[in-house]
């Protein structure tokens, strides 16, 4: 139930009943009586009016989803039920919900005994935990007396995820080889024998692509290998503030989350036990594992990590008693000091392999020159991609699926939807 108010908005009323009462009962006298009928009946017909329209309004609000990602369409279904015995000349919803560039408030009316739906819709630009809701509601009789408020403080948490964008021209190079030696820069395993097959996951190679088991299940395959390196990932993420450029979305900071999350998910969907290691406000340290409650918790964390003023070498100090032998360390920064490249020799001498994502702060308007720690990364063999502004601004990064349609192509070219919005039951805030 809400908790409704009804407050007088002014004493004038009141008072100038209250004076005609006096001069009537002092000197009486006809005018005074009509005026005191008058005016005594519009204030009691206000508040009879107000009274109802507490009594009487309610509202719903109903979401479909209880996380999102960036880019997804957020549809909110809001209900005004008006049971009262007068109508609600006006109504004013005010939402305060903390979702950035979103509004769901709303001047409306509605006649009595009847009610009014209407949705809201918003595209989630940023990622974090929001909440929507509480909301109040605002309204009063036609004469400008009282004001009724009803505050509804259900409300209903958000969890906003990072998008997941294929990466088709990054690899990571793959620890737990056979034999000794590192890998050369860029340069990646061969595999001879293929075991068996899997699905077909965003981020796979074509070449891999087993076409005789695809044709006959309707649905893409890759081969696997039998020599295929299996080895933990680890995905460590360089979140100080003092090394990051550019703004919002277009910001190196965005573009390392996304990709950290999706180089998380290609590599548990692959079959490879993923962790994450990052150093914000606070430190999010989560172990390598294999199972799909640990890539939402991968996500989430990656959605809730905000900047800090940890620098990478320690980050990198700090993680390497942990990272086991052939391990693969995936370290993504903007970072352009030489000093972070000789934290990684101790590694490189304990077997880990390590693939770095060098982000290039210039492409996002920063300063420093991310060829030259690419040419320290050539000299120790170390396996590394430089990461411009434009190589994520791919479609897959800005819209997403909740909310929206879903369709598949037939064989006979028809599309037919295989996901509504609709299909997806309304959840009301509490």
């Amino acid at each position: 139930m809400p908790e409704s108010q009804l407050r007088l908005r002014t004493r004038f009323l009141p008072a100038l009943v209250g004076l005609l009462l006096l001069f009537q009962l002092l000197i009486p006298y006809r005018g005074w009586r009509i005026l005191l009928v008058g005016l005594g009946g519009v204030w009691l017909l206000g508040y009879l009016w107000a009274r109802s329209l507490a009594c009487g309004l309610r509202l719903t609000r109903e979401m479909r989803f209880g996380w999102a990602q960036v880019g997804d369409r957020l549809v909110e279904r809001f209900t005004l039920a008006n049971e009262g015995r007068v109508p609600a000349l006006w109504t004013e919803v005010v939402d305060h919900s903390t979702l950035p560039d979103y509004q769901a408030s709303r001047a409306a009316s509605v006649n009595r005994k009847r009610l009014i739906r209407w949705h809201r819709e918003a595209i989630c630009t940023r990622r974090g935990l929001f909440t929507l809701g509480p909301t109040s509601l605002q309204t009063g009789d036609p004469f400008g007396l009282y004001a009724v408020t009803q505050h509804y403080p259900a409300s209903l948490p958000l969890m906003v995820l990072p998008p997941i964008v294929p990466l088709p021209t990054i690899e990571v190079a793959p620890g737990g080889r056979a034999g000794e030696g590192r890998p050369r820069a860029n340069t990646f395993e061969r595999t001879v024998s293929a075991a068996s097959v899997r699905e077909y996951v965003s981020g796979d190679s074509v070449r891999w692509i087993h076409w005789p088991t695809s044709a006959r299940r309707d649905s893409l395959f890759v081969r696997l290998f039998d020599s295929t390196p299996a080895s933990d990932w680890w995905i460590l993420l360089d979140m100080n503030r003092f090394v990051q450029a550019g703004e919002g979305q277009d910001s190196t900071e965005e573009h390392g989350v996304i990709l950290a999350a999706s180089l998380a998910d290609r590599g548990l969907r692959s079959g490879q036990a993923v962790g994450l290691v990052a150093h914000g406000e606070r430190l999010v340290w989560l172990p390598p594992r294999e199972s799909e409650g640990h890539r939402w918790e991968i996500l989430r964390s990656l959605a809730l990590v905000s900047l800090g003023e940890r620098p990478l070498t320690e980050l990198l100090a700090r993680a390497g008693p942990d990272l086991g032998r052939r391990a693969s360390l995936v370290v993504i920064t903007p970072a352009v000091d030489s000093e972070w490249v000789a934290s990684l020799l101790p590694l490189l001498r304990r077997g880990v392999i390590p693939t770095v994502l060098l982000l290039d702060p210039v492409s996002f308007g920063g300063t420093g020159d991310a060829r030259e720690i690419a040419a320290q990364l050539s000299d120790l063999e170390v396996a590394h991609h430089i990461i411009t502004r434009d190589l994520l601004n791919l479609p897959e990064a800005q819209p997403g699926r909740e909310g929206q349609w879903t369709w598949r192509v037939l064989g006979t070219g028809r599309a037919v939807p295989i996901r509504r919005p609709q299909q997806v039951t309304w959840k009301v805030l509490s």
